[in-house]
């Protein structure tokens, strides 16, 4: 039996929030309506039935994107399109009929085998970013019904170069747990503060109230003159002078 070589994708994944709390005709409603804006969406950026591959989760679609279709026109599509498709559908449709999207855009390597299947790590923690609570947590706080996260290899590869039509200074750092460990991932948009990956700070030294048994040198050169100390020196965290 032949193995399947991997092959270089980009990975699309889109859900619906709160599926199962539907009805069976609503859901019927919010798969059409998914298919619809996923579509629409990937036309926009060039990318036509010929150069995906689509599997259909219920709640959500997966899609394998030929790598001749430029990453920069699909994340543009994302920024763009696929808000404004959201809204276009929300704004027909009745309360308990409103479509509420979580994306992920990630680019690596995927096997193909002969049941049609897809292997691949870069796959799985494609779909890990799209289950991980940040992004969740980005389409509750999210007024556009539409939260998207990319990966860092796609943020490395297009968005930190700030090509036209993507905002790099609006995508924010994140750490998503997973049963492997944390992930980073790039979600697009304002976040809570809690939720954002803090900036590394460098080391300070501790200061001598906080060291046990510190001291301090007081006077000319911190108390250092010609090897000899002058002026007074402190003890320990309470100050007291011998």
């Amino acid at each position: 039996m032949t193995r399947p070589e991997p092959l270089s994708r980009t990975f699309l994944l889109i859900d619906t929030e709160r599926f199962s709390d539907r009805d069976d005709v609503q859901q019927g409603y919010l798969r059409r309506m998914l298919f619809g804006i996923v579509d629409r969406t990937l036309l926009a950026a060039g990318a036509d039935h010929s150069l995906r591959r689509r599997e259909d989760r219920g709640d959500a679609v997966m899609e394998l994107i030929d790598p001749s279709v430029p990453l920069t026109d699909i994340l543009r599509a994302l920024l763009r399109d696929a808000p404004a498709e959201v809204r276009a559908v929300n704004r027909l449709a009745a309360r308990s009929a409103q479509i509420r999207l979580r994306a992920v855009l990630a680019h690596g390597f995927v096997h193909i085998d002969e049941f049609d299947g897809w292997v691949g790590t870069d796959l799985n923690n494609a779909c890990r970013l799209l289950d991980g609570e940040p992004l969740r947590e980005a389409l509750r706080d999210s007024r556009y019904d539409y939260a998207l996260c990319v990966s860092p290899s796609v943020y490395s590869g297009v968005v930190a170069h700030e090509h036209v039509g993507i905002p790099k200074d609006e995508f924010h750092q994140v750490s998503v747990p997973t049963k492997n460990g944390p992930m980073e991932a790039w979600l697009y948009g304002p976040l809570r503060s809690a939720a954002a990956v803090p900036p590394p700070s460098a080391a300070r030294p501790p200061s001598p109230e906080s060291a046990p048994g510190g001291f301090e040198f007081r006077g000319t050169n911190h108390g250092v003159v010609a090897q000899h100390v002058q002026g007074g020196i402190t003890f320990g965290p309470s100050g007291e002078r011998p």
